[in-house]
């Protein structure tokens, strides 16, 4: 009888060993068919100039309130002009495309150079887009007197800026934009409803925007894709001409500054950043300041808000989890004005908001974002940080 039960004992031990080598050998099998995967798409946490640009593609979903759901596709490539130069951060493209379930399309593109050990700065972007969009007029309350007009926009943009170091961490530099937005297909829910501040006389319509930009810039941040200590302080103005063809003249200043600090009690990043802009002269409805969308006030539908005026603050913690992991947690705020003077006066949005990182790149990170605002959220994807 003791045999027998020695027997069934050892049986019994054998069958729970082969069962943990079995799993052990199922796990490892799926950690070597993902990592082969990141590796086909080029996603291997690493960056060698040697490659020229070291590319990495990856898909995910998405879902916000002006596209809903939806699939986006981005890549990032990585290079160094100067391959003997193996200070100066490297420079890169990248470029995003995506699809929603409501027929929105769109593709970017943005390619960063940092040339002749960072004295010069090229910065080149373009965008194409086929999205449904919202409109309820102008200023933070517009939606509470006006009804939401729902409309397809078409936008053609692009930009080129140049910039020259003049001091350590300094920079000047001039740049173009030019940006073509049709809308189209204008559904109203109550024509009847009386506009307040803002009439729909011309819209839908189409406005061509041309103009020049000066910028002043300090830049200390040891890697702009995703710093982990610096600053950046950049001032625009740009003037949109009628001499370069656009449709409405006026002026646009635009600040931005952006802090990072990783403290020594705290394993990870505190980012935080301000944005202020200010709109003077005939500004069309398209190039209005607006809150909400991927980077800026995330979980609120882009198109909701706007006016002349902005102002905006985020803070954000960004935490390793280990290996090439990581979370995010951020708070922020944000409101409007069609009156510079009285920016800060209307109400506020918050939002609050998690996200996942991956780092696909050598300190180049895939971005899942979920937002929340004031009764809205969005789902974004991306790559790079949001600021």
């Amino acid at each position: 009888m003791k045999h027998t039960l020695a027997l069934l004992l050892a049986a019994t031990c054998s069958l729970s060993v082969y069962a943990e080598e079995k799993e052990l050998t199922t796990y490892e099998r799926y950690q070597a068919w993902l990592n082969q995967m990141l590796l086909e798409l080029g996603a291997d946490g690493q960056f060698n100039p040697d490659k020229g640009v070291d590319w990495s593609v990856m898909p995910g979903p998405f879902y916000t309130p002006e596209k809903k759901f939806g699939i986006g596709v981005s890549a990032v490539g990585l290079y160094k002009p100067d391959l003997a130069d193996t200070v100066t951060q490297p420079s890169s493209v990248t470029i995003n495309g995506f699809g929603s379930i409501n027929g929105a399309y769109g593709l970017s593109f943005s390619n960063t150079n940092y040339l002749a050990h960072d004295k010069y700065r090229l910065f080149i972007d373009a965008e194409l887009m086929d999205s449904p969009d919202v409109f309820y007029g102008v200023g933070m309350n517009a939606s509470l007197n006006n009804d939401r007009v729902d409309y397809t926009r078409r936008t053609y943009a692009a930009s080129v800026k140049g910039l020259l170091q003049v001091m350590q961490y300094t920079y000047v530099g001039l740049g173009i934009e030019f940006s073509k937005n049709e809308a189209s297909d204008a559904e109203i829910e109550d024509p009847q409803k009386p506009w307040v501040g803002q009439s729909l006389a011309g819209f839908p319509d189409q406005q061509f925007s041309a103009g020049v930009t000066m910028s002043l810039a300090y830049d200390s941040r040891d890697f702009a894709l995703n710093a982990s200590q610096g600053r950046l302080v950049k001032l625009d103005y740009t003037h949109f001409s009628a001499s370069l063809g656009s449709d409405h003249e006026f002026d646009r200043v635009a600040v931005n500054y952006s802090d990072y600090y990783s403290p020594d009690l705290l394993d990870g990043v505190i980012a935080w950043q301000a944005l202020l802009e200010a709109n003077f002269g005939d500004v069309s409805w398209d190039q209005m300041a607006l809150l909400g969308g991927g980077s800026a006030l995330r979980g609120y539908e882009q198109g909701h808000y706007r006016d002349r005026n902005m102002m905006i603050s985020q803070v954000e913690y960004r935490q390793p989890i280990g290996g090439r992991h990581g979370m995010v947690y951020w708070v922020g705020a944000g409101t409007l004005s069609d009156q510079l003077s009285e920016l800060g006066q209307e109400k506020w949005l918050t939002t609050v908001g998690v996200g996942y990182r991956f780092e696909i790149k050598q300190r180049v990170n895939l971005r899942l974002d979920m937002g929340f605002g004031n009764g809205e959220s969005g789902f974004y994807f991306a790559i790079n940080e949001a600021f």
